[in-house]
């Protein structure tokens, strides 16, 4: 058989034409394929390993309505959108192997196609233009005043340094940003040492070292995002292992992503797993606070009904949490239950800036309804 044949550059399965590699999305998710897009309007997906195809159906589909999962659930198959799949690819020659092995290895990834009705496309394409506007409309300060700034790429002729536990601890200590997010750039591993020092039995040290790690990510991920989305990886693998104590997890969450949330916002929807775990329902409620006050429309995108109930919590330390959380997205549904709280004056903590700090619920319950009703949640 000619070599032609036998390796072809891979193609839409919808229009025929060649399609390019497919790279990692702007915005990081939990379960991300790397994805592309055919000049047909087709969407695509790759799993390199040929066992996710679930997983890549499922992204797939919520890519092509605009990373809209709630409106993906209602499209029916056939009726809404068509399906297609390239099989025996080989992601790192961007080729289709007929033969299913190269030099004796193996290929069996799989590209995954979906294409949206032109009337579900229009909807996709409407109902991401309204959340633009929304958007707009609710953070324009925060847009002018936190402009992302491109962090310089490293001198190609510089010496790379290499991380060491003892360097990475005596840099965070100091909290050193420059030098941190110089080292990231020089050696890949110093976000897993910098991870490792959130085991600390110390509350308040756990709170500076997901400062840190979240200020770190916050320049690194301008030019760099995938470590940081690797991180974020780790960190939720971390929370759900029921034989570990989650220490300092969720608040570098929190603090990743609340300082980026353009790239990392679709990892918010995950904390509400924590939410019903009480080792990490207080980190959780702060670190939907902590985005909140960045991007309010990622929480309201969130089933955040369901936190209501926590307004009546016996601790102190989770009504507070709450409150904060309600006053930044403005839930003007929950205002009544709110008023009721101005009169709780039990005090809870929570981190600003990687130190904690003491408020009362009634000081926090004032400060919200100044925010929902207009004003803005000063602290």
């Amino acid at each position: 058989m000619p070599q032609e044949k036998i390796k072809v550059r891979p193609w839409c399965p919808f229009c025929g034409q060649k399609v390019e590699r497919a790279t990692d999305a702007p915005a990081r998710k939990m379960n991300e394929f790397p994805v592309g897009r055919c000049q047909c309007g087709a969407v695509y997906t790759c799993d390199a390993t040929g066992h996710n195809i679930g997983a890549a159906i499922v992204e797939t589909l919520v890519y092509a309505c605009g990373d809209n999962a709630d409106f993906a659930w209602e499209l029916m198959p056939e009726d809404d959108y068509l399906t297609g799949r390239i099989e025996n690819y080989d992601e790192t020659a961007h080729q289709v192997v007929a033969t299913k092995n190269i030099d004796g290895r193996a290929v069996r990834g799989v590209l995954y196609f979906v294409r949206l009705h032109t009337d579900a496309q229009e909807i996709a394409r409407r109902i991401k233009e309204k959340k633009s506007e929304i958007l707009e409309g609710t953070v324009p300060a925060f847009r002018d005043a936190q402009r992302v700034v491109i962090e310089p790429a490293p001198d190609a002729k510089r010496v790379r340094r290499k991380a060491d536990k003892v360097l990475v601890r005596e840099l965070v200590d100091l909290e050193d940003i420059d030098a941190l997010v110089a080292l990231c750039f020089d050696d890949k591993k110093t976000f897993r040492l910098m991870q490792r020092l959130l085991y600390d039995p110390a509350e308040a040290k756990r709170w500076q070292v997901a400062w840190t790690i979240g200020r770190v990510s916050s320049r690194t991920s301008t030019r760099e995002p995938g470590p940081v989305s690797e991180l974020l990886h780790r960190l939720y693998e971390a929370c759900s292992d029921s034989a570990a104590t989650p220490w300092g997890m969720v608040e570098t969450i929190g603090y990743v992503v609340a300082l980026r949330p353009d790239i990392f916002g679709a990892f918010t929807r995950h904390l509400l797993n924590y939410i019903n775990q009480p080792s990490t329902l207080n980190q959780s409620l702060w670190a939907l606070a902590e985005i909140a006050d960045r991007r309010p429309d990622l929480i309201r995108n969130t089933p955040f009904y369901n936190l209501f109930h926590f307004l009546q919590h016996p601790e102190a330390q989770i009504r507070g949490q709450l409150v904060r959380l309600l006053g930044r997205i403005g839930a003007t549904e929950a205002a009544l239950q709110l008023a009721e709280l101005c009169d709780d004056h039990e005090e809870f903590t929570y981190c600003r800036e990687g130190r904690l700090v003491t408020l009362t619920v009634a000081e926090a319950a004032a400060e919200a309804l100044r925010a929902i009703h207009g004003g803005k949640f000063n602290e």
